[in-house]
């Protein structure tokens, strides 16, 4: 079996970048759009959807792996050009490409930085509401905004993954709307024990192997768990 990742790009532009929380909600939805479009075509519910399901149920059965780099200019207009899913969140705009062979990327891809992704927020987002999927981030870690994007898309897949088909529905007439928010300590404890899904990093890059960066939080998820 073929060893693929997922490639986002995110769009950072020197005089214009995107706000940290827009980046991650960003990669996060471009994750589930491009499974629901990937199932389109196994379940032949959309004649216009399913590209890329070969490679996506592929890259599923091993480790769900994901790569951040970041374009500008020409850069991001090649990306354009390439087969994919571009998300917009607010500042924010993410590409997500079909799984690639981890060692044979797009060129264009390829030449891409993953490096220079601090990105920062200047106001605090808003409250989440009861209904939405929320993805809470561990305090205690120290991730750039493109370590973190990724460890928001796997908790997202796994929100993706603990759907069922009508929560999958009225997920998609909300766009895959998710929110990222950083839990205050007591709270994070609290979620990372309560049985929700819990995203523990492989340990590639920046923290080590086996922390605990992601909990997914949505209305589907929480039947059994207690109140946190």
């Amino acid at each position: 079996m073929t060893e693929r990742v997922l490639p986002l790009v995110v769009r950072i532009e020197r005089a214009a970048p995107p706000r940290r929380t827009d980046a991650l909600e960003a990669a996060a939805t471009a994750v589930v759009r491009l499974l629901d479009r990937a199932e389109n075509r196994a379940q032949n519910r959309a004649e216009d959807g399913g590209e890329w399901s070969d490679e996506v149920a592929e890259w599923q059965d091993g480790r769900i792996r994901k790569v951040v780099r970041r374009a500008r200019g020409a850069e991001w207009r090649r990306a354009l050009a390439l087969p994919g899913i571009t998300v917009t969140v607010r500042t924010a705009e993410v590409r997500v490409h079909p799984p690639v062979p981890l060692d044979d990327w797009p060129r264009d891809l390829a030449r891409l930085q993953v490096s220079g992704t601090e990105l920062f927020d200047d106001a605090a987002p808003p409250e989440a509401g009861p209904g939405d999927v929320v993805l809470w981030v561990n305090p205690r870690l120290e991730m750039t905004a493109g370590k973190a994007m990724a460890q928001a898309g796997h908790g997202a897949q796994f929100a993706w993954w603990g759907a069922g088909e009508a929560d999958r529905a009225a997920w998609r007439e909300r766009g895959f709307a998710v929110r990222v928010r950083t839990a205050g300590p007591a709270r994070w404890d609290a979620l990372a024990a309560s049985g929700l899904p819990v995203v523990r990093d492989a340990g590639f890059t920046e923290i080590a192997p086996g922390s605990t960066t992601v909990v997914a939080d949505a209305p589907w998820l929480r039947v059994g768990v207690p109140e946190v």
